[in-house]
């Protein structure tokens, strides 16, 4: 049965448009866990534009259930992730021009630099997961390296117009979410995943767990995040 893990970083985004502490996002972490989630994600990126270090290490505190980091490999952030110590990290690339993390992380391309970075976190006994595209050279590599996880990004999945593109897609992203795990890995899938496209994906069931944000934030503007919540984690599962 797959799970939801809930990125709240949007609730950040809106504080961040005013500076102050409103919406908060522990009072979002308490409500997301309260509603049946399996765990909480946020990404703490290089030029903090949303999720802030004082987010991270506050709601680390009170987390009951599994706090997932994304984060690209700088210096900064890195050091964050080891003093905060995560249930996992999930490593992304990131562009400061970047509205969102517009497609998976070239582990084949950084091998050597990424295997150095999993090596680091597994010796904090924290696990990493890469947020790479359904790839079959992608996939290896993630597994070459010593990851435990993979994220499938499934973007453009989610953005594609025509049934075939759909179909497409979908296909990669099963032809992938099979290789990871004959490799052993653990696998995962999120961005641009919303209440209508969720449950074809759910259906492979070799998924664990959906990460999904910026369609749950925006529904619970309509109804409330407990409501939202609780609608998509009866999809997934």
């Amino acid at each position: 049965m797959a799970k939801l893990n809930v990125n709240i970083d949007h609730v950040a985004t809106l504080r961040q448009q005013r500076l102050g502490r409103e919406p908060s996002t522990f009072k979002a972490a308490k409500i997301v866990e309260a509603s049946g989630a399996a765990g909480i994600t946020i990404h703490l990126r290089e030029d903090r534009r949303h999720i802030q270090d004082f987010d991270v290490y506050g709601i680390r505190k009170f987390i009951k259930t599994k706090l997932n980091l994304e984060m690209a490999v700088s210096r900064d952030v890195v050091a964050v992730a080891l003093k905060v110590k995560p249930h996992w990290v999930t490593l992304v690339p990131e562009k400061r021009q970047e509205l969102t993390t517009e497609g998976g992380l070239d582990v084949y391309g950084q091998k050597k630099k990424l295997k150095a970075i999993v090596k680091i976190f597994h010796e904090k006994k924290i696990l990493v997961s890469m947020f790479v595209d359904p790839d079959q050279k992608q996939v290896k590599a993630s597994a070459e390296i010593g990851a435990d996880f993979i994220e499938i990004h499934t973007g453009t999945y989610a953005d594609a117009l025509t049934q075939t593109a759909v179909d497409k897609e979908f296909l990669k992203i099963k032809e992938a979410a099979v290789t990871a795990k004959l490799l052993g890995l653990r696998i995962n899938a999120g961005h641009g995943l919303n209440y209508e496209n969720v449950g074809r994906l759910r259906k492979l069931g070799i998924i664990e767990e959906f990460s999904i944000g910026h369609s749950i934030i925006s529904e619970a503007i309509f109804t409330g995040l407990n409501t939202a919540v609780r609608k998509m984690i009866r999809l997934v599962k």
